[in-house]
Order: C-alpha cells, then sequence, then structure tokens
C-alpha cells in the first residue's frame, strides 16, 4: 500500500520519472502498472536488471520490515540515493547496517515516515520550534489502523472478510518478518517524538505487548519512556473501531506534547490543533499550516534536497530516525524479558 503511494507522488511530479519497478512477484505490481500505464520494459523481477537498465537516481524500497537491511545492502552498490519507507529496520544492528551501506557510496539514506507530511503535526512542530510551550518534556501518542489487511494503495479499502484470509499469506501477521503493531507503528510515534524534543534519547524504557489467540504477532503495544525530564508514553493499535484518514477514532490518533510552559494537541489529518498556554490557559484551536513546494510529501521533498544540496533533516534523517530504532529495541527487548531496560545503545 505505501510503494502505491509513493510512486503516485512520483508520477504526479513534474520533475521525476518513473523509470522502472521491481518485485520478485509480478502479480504483485499489476495495479502499479495499470495505475501509471507503465510499458513492460519498465517492469522487472531481477533488481539487478532493473537497477542496470534504468540506473536511476533514487530507488524507494518497500520490503517487510526484516528485509530493510537486506535490501538496502543490495540496493546501493549502484550508487543511488535510498529512500526506505517506514520503518527504518527491525533492529538497531539493522539499521546500522543501513546507515553503513550508504556511507560507503556518499549517497544519503532517507527514512520516510508518512505522519511527517501531516499538516497538523508539521504545525505542531512549527510551534515548538518558536517556543511557544516551552521544552518539551512529554510525548503522548497513540495510533493506529483497523489493521494493515483492511486498505492497499491509495487508501482503497477491502472487506473484513478478505482481509481475514489475507492475514495468513501477509509478512505483517508472520514474527519472522518483522510483523505486529509495534514494529508497525511504534517508530513513528519515537521518531516524531525525538524530533518534537530536537533529539533528545531516554534513558530507560518499559513495554508491554497483548498476546492475541492465534496470532504470533501483536496487535496492542504500550510503551513508557523515562527521560531525565519526565515520562513518555506510545501506543499503537491495529484494530481501531475507524481508520484515522477516515473518522478518528476514539482515542484519537496522534501526539499530545506537553512543554514546560503549555501544551499541544495534534491528532492526524484534522483541521485545527489545540494549543494551551501558561499565558492562556483557556487554550485556544489553531488552524494548520497549509503546506507548501517542498513540504507537502516526501517524494518532493526528497528531489529538492538533492536537486539543491539541503540537507536530509528531522524525522528523515538517520541521526534521528536511529534513536526512535532505539526506543524501539528497547521496547521489544523489554517485553521480552517483562521488564524495564536500558536504552539500547
Amino acid at each position: 500500500m505505501h510503494m502505491g503511494d509513493l510512486l503516485r507522488m512520483a508520477f504526479n511530479h513534474p520533475g521525476a520519472e518513473i523509470v522502472g519497478i521491481c518485485d520478485e512477484q509480478q502479480d504483485r505490481m499489476a495495479a502499479a502498472m495499470d495505475n501509471f500505464k507503465l510499458p513492460d520494459d519498465r517492469v522487472f523481477t531481477d533488481y539487478r536488471a532493473c537497477l542496470e537498465k534504468t540506473q536511476p537516481d533514487l530507488v524507494i524500497l518497500c520490503p517487510a520490515t526484516s528485509r530493510h537491511a537486506q535490501w538496502t545492502e543490495k540496493v546501493a552498490p549502484f550508487g543511488v540515493h535510498i529512500l526506505m519507507e517506514k520503518p527504518f529496520a527491525a533492529t538497531l544492528p539493522d539499521a546500522d547496517r543501513m546507515i553503513a551501506a550508504l556511507k560507503k557510496t556518499g549517497k544519503e539514506l532517507i527514512i520516510n515516515w508518512p505522519l511527517r507530511w501531516y499538516p497538523s503535526h508539521v504545525t505542531a512542530k512549527r510551534l515548538v520550534d518558536q517556543e511557544t510551550i516551552g521544552e518539551v518534556v512529554e510525548v503522548h501518542y497513540y495510533d493506529g489502523n483497523r489493521g494493515p489487511m483492511r486498505h492497499v494503495a491509495d487508501k482503497v479499502e477491502i472487506t473484513e472478510e478478505l482481509a481475514a484470509r489475507e492475514k495468513s499469506k501477509s509478512w505483517f501477521y508472520q514474527k519472522a518478518q518483522g510483523g505486529g503493531s509495534l514494529l508497525d507503528y511504534l517508530g513513528y510515534g519515537t521518531t516524531l517524538a525525538t524530533w518534537f524534543m530536537n533529539g533528545k534519547a531516554p534513558l530507560e524504557v518499559t513495554c508491554m505487548v497483548d498476546q492475541p489467540t492465534g496470532l504470533e504477532v501483536d496487535e496492542h503495544s504500550m510503551t513508557i519512556a523515562r527521560y531525565d525530564c519526565g515520562l513518555s508514553k506510545f501506543e499503537t493499535r491495529w484494530g481501531t473501531l475507524t481508520d484515522p484518514w477516515t473518522h478518528q477514532p476514539q482515542p484519537k490518533c496522534g501526539f499530545v506534547l506537553v512543554g514546560r510552559n503549555g501544551t499541544i494537541s495534534s491528532y492526524d489529518h484534522e483541521k485545527t490543533i489545540r494549543v494551551q498556554t501558561r499565558y492562556y490557559q483557556a487554550g485556544r484551536d489553531v488552524p494548520v499550516d497549509t503546506l507548501a513546494y517542498p513540504q507537502r510529501n516526501p517524494i518532493e521533498h526528497v528531489l529538492h534536497c538533492l536537486q539543491t544540496g539541503e540537507p536530509i533533516t528531522g524525522p528523515l534523517s538517520p541521526n534521528i530516525a536511529r534513536i526512535g530504532q532505539q526506543i524501539v529495541d528497547s521496547a521489544v527487548r523489554s517485553a521480552a524479558l517483562k521488564q524495564t531496560v536500558p536504552l539500547v545503545s
């Protein structure tokens, strides 16, 4: 579903061309071929042939989480920039392998987090940077959806019955492939939290996951991170009543930021954020910013940075995303040991 969304952005960008797509399973490319009118000579099942023939500038990767490092190491030697769709990796050692692979080539490793492009969260970050609420000392995050099998590219919905049948085939529900709501959604919260907190990392982490009957992965996780300034919490959920891009479920999906001088609630897809400050305790609704080029989506932003030499920053940067991955690894370890653990380094 994410690859389809990113290809749509590339297709609509006047300065980009989809020179090739590749998947080991031919049938999984049928929708993209049709959507973007791609001829047969731009469709590959062998990644080497694809890269050698098309010689792209930027490669978008969207494999199973467990294979992020493997595919980065396969593609990096071709001397291309790599945009990896979230999450960063299955583990911190895998993330470090990815960073090392691109360091050898001098090209950019970019990690895309779709929440980074939500106007509400961009507006919240602007206000944080303007010190509207002072130093951020707590981040409260809840996010998820009805489940990864309930929709495909362009947010097209599929029936609950078909989704249930597809569960057994999907890597999302396979532990060895990096499945589960924790690995799917926790990195969003921890990476954007690191962005909101200007690179601060926690000291220790406690996590608990559900254990649904008949499944080998979680559909619900809760993580508490202790920072030198206080506690933050991150909750992931597959199985919300509604998808947040259609109707906000309860609890609402998004963030509440607590600063030393105020708070901001920033929920996914909403048109306003709520700001309360020490000096305006009644609070007020602030319209979200209208995002302009090149901040509207990851493709236009990354191409702009590559063309102008502007640095890749924020959640897209491995520096920020690696701290998010440290928290995720710590949460996985905590859940397995059923105890609080120091931040994995």
